[in-house]
């Protein structure tokens, strides 16, 4: 398996209760630490077009939850408050002082309940298109919807996620889900599609990984249905956050996050037309630029921001 460091970090493992797959795409030895959290069926990979655009001023660090990208799931629960316990560990046993959280849906959902349950490990938030429960009324995509649903159900989401493992090759699987989370899939560099492709063709056949996939897909399910804890740990937040959203998101509407914004009006907000649930993919320049700036605010110690960046 190649490892990260064709993209400008390099993979490392660390025994955090089991081997836990990492990036560390470094950075100024003295700089803000920031560490990557990816979403369900994510992995380091959804991070190396943003992580070298930060690395000038900010030391950046992506980790693998349990279950997914090279962390596997052998041993260990894969459920979001397990794989918060492993974020706390991680930051704790790796990283060693509070860090910047960038969160991308499920990971959005394990920063924000690590920075309530933990705050000392948290210097602030930047959640992408984070898990949220969508607002009264609202209408979330029919094929999302159908899926979830689906997921939740036993034996069902079993064979649901053998018939798509098996409906196409390795690209096809990839191309699917480029499809689903980005409003425009050509905007993913074919280099990182194939490490994708790559990603898939190593973890085929490891045992264990649909049933990890399914007890954190299911786990955020059930978060996102407990809504007062939920929204009890946001409220509880007293790190700067700054929340985005892509305005063609299928699985988070952007309508989600606007809510949130309003129950949190000390947030930064900003939504971005033509993109979809995975911003750091679609416009990693945009986000970068946006992150940096917003650093400069709030860590002083990040440095002035650089042209261009």
């Amino acid at each position: 398996m190649t490892t990260a460091a064709h993209w400008g970090g390099t993979s490392r493992f660390a025994d955090l209760g089991g081997q836990v797959h990492w990036v560390d795409f470094g950075g100024p030895p003295d700089a803000p630490r920031v560490v990557l959290v990816h979403g369900l069926g994510g992995s380091h990979l959804n991070w190396c077009l943003l992580a070298p655009l930060l690395t000038g001023r900010l030391r950046v660090a992506a980790v693998d939850l349990a279950g997914f990208g090279l962390t596997d799931p052998a041993g260990r629960g894969t459920t979001v408050r397990d794989n918060v316990a492993l974020l706390d560990r991680f930051l704790r046993e790796v990283v060693g002082e509070p860090a910047v959280l960038v969160g991308n849906s499920m990971g959005g959902m394990v920063s924000i309940l690590q920075a309530a349950a933990a705050p000392e490990t948290a210097s602030g938030l930047v959640l992408l298109d984070p898990a949220l429960p969508l607002p009264l009324g609202a209408r979330p995509d029919p094929l999302v919807l159908s899926t979830f649903l689906l997921y939740s159900v036993p034996l069902l989401g079993e064979r649901l996620l053998a018939r798509a493992r098996g409906s196409g090759t390795a690209p096809q699987q990839v191309r699917r889900l480029l499809a689903l989370v980005c409003a425009d899939p050509s905007a993913v560099p074919e280099d990182l599609v194939g490490a994708s492709v790559e990603l898939v063709r190593h973890r085929a056949g490891k045992p264990g990984l649909d049933a990890a996939f399914l007890a954190a897909a299911r786990s955020l399910v059930l978060v996102n249905a407990r809504r007062s804890a939920y929204f009890s740990a946001m409220r509880s937040l007293r790190m700067p956050v700054y929340l985005m959203s892509g305005e063609r998101d299928r699985l988070v509407p952007v309508g989600a996050a606007r809510a949130a914004a309003e129950r949190h009006p000390h947030w930064r907000f900003e939504t971005f037309p033509g993109v979809g649930h995975v911003p750091q993919l679609e416009i990693p320049g945009v986000i970068a630029g946006r992150l940096l700036a917003w650093a400069d605010d709030v860590l002083p110690a990040a440095g002035p921001a650089r042209p261009g960046g």
